[in-house]
C-alpha cells in the first residue's frame, strides 16, 4: 500500500518535471524569463504576454487563462501538456540545468489531495516571506520566485536565502530554510543541514513559526558575524 509521503514524493516529482519543462518554459518563450509564483492547488506563471496570459497547473489540470477567457485539461504527458499551452517541452538549457528528464510521452499523474499539500505549502511561504521581507526592508530583499530548476520559493535578503521546499530527496517531507551563501556558521542543533538550517513541515504550524525560524537564524547570523569582527 502506497503510503501518504510515498504519493507526496511521487506528486512533487511529477509537478517538478511540469513546472522544468512547461510551464516555466512558456513565461521564457515570451519574456526570457522564468521564474513561477505560488497558485491555489499548485503554481503558475506571473501574467505575460499583451493578453496579460497565466499559465498554470492547478491540482491534476493544465490551465492557461487571459482577461477574456479559460482553457484547461487534465495534466497526462509533456508533449500533451506542451501542445495545449503552445510550447515545446523541455527547459531552456541555456538558462538552467533541469533537475528532471524531458520525457515527453511518460506518464505524468498528479495526486489532488497531495497538490493541495504542496500547494498549501507554497501558499504559507509567501505569506511567511512577505512578512521577513517587510522586516527586512532596509536590506533590499529580492522579490520571491518559485524557481523551476529547484522547486523551490524563495528571498535573498543580504547574502542568505530564506526559502520554502516541497521537499527533495535528502529531506522528503516538505520543509522551511536558511542558506547563508557563505555556509552555515557552526554545526549544532539549529544548524542542522549542510547549506544552513531547516524545519521540516511538521514542525511549523504557520506563517508565524517560520518568520520565528528566520528571525532565529538572522539572529544567531548576526552574532556570528560580530563574533569574526571582534576576533580578527
Amino acid at each position: 500500500m502506497t503510503s501518504p509521503l510515498d504519493t507526496l514524493v511521487a506528486t512533487r516529482e511529477a509537478l517538478h518535471r511540469v513546472a522544468e519543462h512547461v510551464i516555466s518554459p512558456s513565461r521564457h518563450a515570451q519574456t526570457g524569463r522564468i521564474g513561477l509564483r505560488p497558485h491555489p492547488g499548485g503554481l503558475r506563471t506571473p501574467p505575460f504576454g499583451t493578453e496579460d496570459t497565466v499559465v498554470a497547473v492547478e491540482y491534476d489540470e493544465i490551465v492557461v487563462r487571459n482577461a477574456t477567457d479559460e482553457r484547461r485539461q487534465a495534466v497526462t504527458t509533456l508533449r500533451a501538456a506542451g501542445e495545449f499551452v503552445g510550447v515545446e517541452p523541455c527547459a531552456p538549457a541555456q538558462v538552467y540545468k533541469p533537475a528532471t528528464p524531458c520525457d515527453r510521452d511518460a506518464p505524468i499523474r498528479l495526486d489532488r489531495a497531495a497538490m493541495k499539500v504542496i500547494s498549501d505549502w507554497y501558499l504559507l511561504g509567501s505569506q511567511a516571506l512577505q512578512r521577513l521581507a517587510s522586516l527586512a526592508a532596509a536590506e533590499e530583499p529580492s522579490e520571491a520566485q518559485l524557481w523551476p530548476e529547484h522547486l523551490d520559493l524563495a528571498i535573498s535578503v543580504g547574502a542568505v536565502n530564506y526559502g520554502f521546499s516541497p521537499g527533495d530527496a535528502a529531506h522528503p517531507e516538505p520543509y522551511v530554510y536558511v542558506g547563508p551563501h557563505a555556509g552555515r556558521p557552526r554545526v549544532d542543533e539549529f544548524w542542522n543541514a549542510e547549506f544552513g538550517a531547516i524545519r521540516s513541515r511538521s514542525q511549523v504550524r504557520g506563517a508565524g513559526d517560520a518568520l520565528d525560524f528566520f528571525n532565529h537564524a538572522r539572529a544567531g547570523l548576526g552574532s556570528a558575524l560580530s563574533s569574526k569582527g571582534a576576533s580578527s
